[in-house]
């Protein structure tokens, strides 16, 4: 018996509680464990993967090296062309222009197939979470992802919309409002990392509205130092119900653009890692334009915020940096909203004013 187990080395086993019930262990039945011992059949699978692994990483490395060439390539043969159209005839700058579609259909093709290869990660990603590979190497993985990502954004704008609603109507503490400002902080951070992983594995969320995040950050970040006194509380109440309008307005866009995302798919016009965004895109034209008034709204009250706080920063009693750095922050959220909104619109109103004129 082992002196330290009641029962000892049988009861050990599950086999019994040893001799006090007349239970005793045989050669036969100890060489009974030996072939679960002797046959490890897992080590030879792991071998297998080990090696299969080795064999995926020098593909992948090679993959990466020739997708570099072969962009660098397109790249010298993209700008001899943008050299040559001047002195082209009317033949040649036909050529060129075709030559031009098949190089930027061969960078789009080499965008997807870097959505499955190790690539070194943004400034930011370095940041905060080092050199490491966030790539997912499997659809299922990146469509997990993404779906965790949605789910995230609703969840969140759910609590920031009964968090905002109750600093507003029943909480008038400091503290709460602190708790409601650091929450907006890890929101916005959160998205961000989560966006840049997205954006390693394929996904085409770019421009003002990846930026926006950072800008959202920055601006939750200061009202969360801005110390509580008169011009805190002067506009604490306008805050707060944009911050309830904002949250709606939210919940709606991805309520409707998850719809409109999930049709385009199923047509083929839209990629499986497209995402809801916080403004509108091109591919919203069709079924979501009655969102514009709400989201042109919601930019106009970002220009009121900045009014509002240029103001108090005029104010006798004015003493705080956080408002000045709040009403440029909020001209720069629209300014950047709106321009590229309007932008979107005016290029839609364009091409269907173009198509009309063809029919």
């Amino acid at each position: 018996r082992w002196p330290w187990w009641p029962g000892g080395l049988s009861h050990c086993l599950g086999l019994g509680c040893g001799d006090s019930y007349g239970f005793h262990l045989g050669p036969q039945l100890l060489s009974s464990f030996f072939p679960s011992l002797n046959g490890w059949e897992i080590r030879e699978t792991h071998k297998v993967y080990r090696q299969k692994l080795e064999e995926v990483t020098s593909l992948q490395t090679a993959c990466s090296s020739s997708i570099h060439r072969q962009k660098k390539t397109l790249r010298d043969l993209k700008h001899n062309l943008q050299r040559c159209k001047p002195r082209a005839t009317p033949e040649e700058f036909a050529l060129i222009e075709q030559i031009s579609t098949q190089i930027k259909e061969r960078q789009n093709a080499f965008f997807d197939m870097e959505a499955y290869l190790p690539k070194k990660n943004g400034l930011y990603l370095n940041l905060v979470l080092g050199n490491v590979n966030v790539t997912l190497l499997s659809n299922q993985a990146k469509f997990a992802y993404k779906d965790e990502y949605e789910k995230f954004k609703l969840y969140l704008t759910i609590i920031l919309l009964l968090g905002a609603v109750a600093c507003r109507f029943i909480l008038h503490y400091r503290v709460t409002d602190e708790v409601f400002n650091f929450l907006l902080v890890w929101y916005y951070c959160t998205l961000t990392i989560r966006e840049s992983v997205l954006i390693s594995n394929g996904s085409r969320i770019k421009g003002w509205w990846v930026s926006h995040h950072y800008v959202s950050t920055f601006l939750s970040g200061v009202m969360l130092t801005w110390p509580d006194g008169l011009m805190y509380q002067m506009f604490r109440s306008q805050f707060l119900a944009f911050s309830i309008f904002q949250s709606c307005v939210q919940f709606l866009q991805y309520y409707y653009q998850r719809g409109c995302l999930y049709r385009l798919r199923a047509l083929g016009e839209r990629n499986h890692l497209d995402l809801t965004v916080e403004g509108f895109q091109s591919w919203m034209w069709r079924g979501l334009t009655f969102l514009l008034p709400f989201l042109f709204c919601g930019h106009f009250w970002q220009l009121y915020n900045a009014i509002t706080l240029f103001g108090l920063s005029r104010h006798k009693e004015c003493k705080e940096w956080q408002v000045c750095v709040l009403a440029f922050t909020f001209l720069l959220l629209f300014l950047g909203n709106f321009l590229t909104t309007l932008k979107v619109v005016h290029t839609k109103l364009q091409k269907n004013k173009d198509k009309m004129k063809k029919l």
